[in-house]
């Protein structure tokens, strides 16, 4: 199953795929994570966990070019709420490090 979002012809796109197997559900983020977007990946993970049937969920953030504040937010909110991701990329691992480093402040 695949889910594109797009907002108009000139705005940034996100494409969400998911992917289903016995031990995990995958969402592949593809894009610009930015304004609109951010709250549709919110959006699709609340949906995905829904009915994961003892699987996990792993975001999976592949060619993702541009992360915005809004973003940044709900990605840690995704990583505070437990949610596991799999980063390509150098920009993607350094985002999901620093925000990762907020949440384990947050919890303390």
């Amino acid at each position: 199953m695949s889910l594109a979002f797009t907002y108009s012809r000139k705005a940034p796109m996100l494409r969400i795929s998911i992917i289903e197997g016995r031990r995990q559900r995958r969402l592949i983020v593809e894009g610009k994570l930015v304004g609109p977007w951010a709250a549709e990946l919110k959006s699709a993970c609340n949906e995905a966990k829904a009915d994961l049937r003892d699987r996990e969920l792993v975001i999976e953030m592949k060619q993702v070019t541009t992360i915005s504040q809004e973003g940044e937010n709900v990605l840690l909110e995704l990583i505070s709420d437990g949610v596991k991701f799999f980063c390509r990329g150098m920009f993607t691992k350094h985002v999901l490090k620093q925000l990762g480093r907020r949440a384990d402040l947050k919890r303390v």
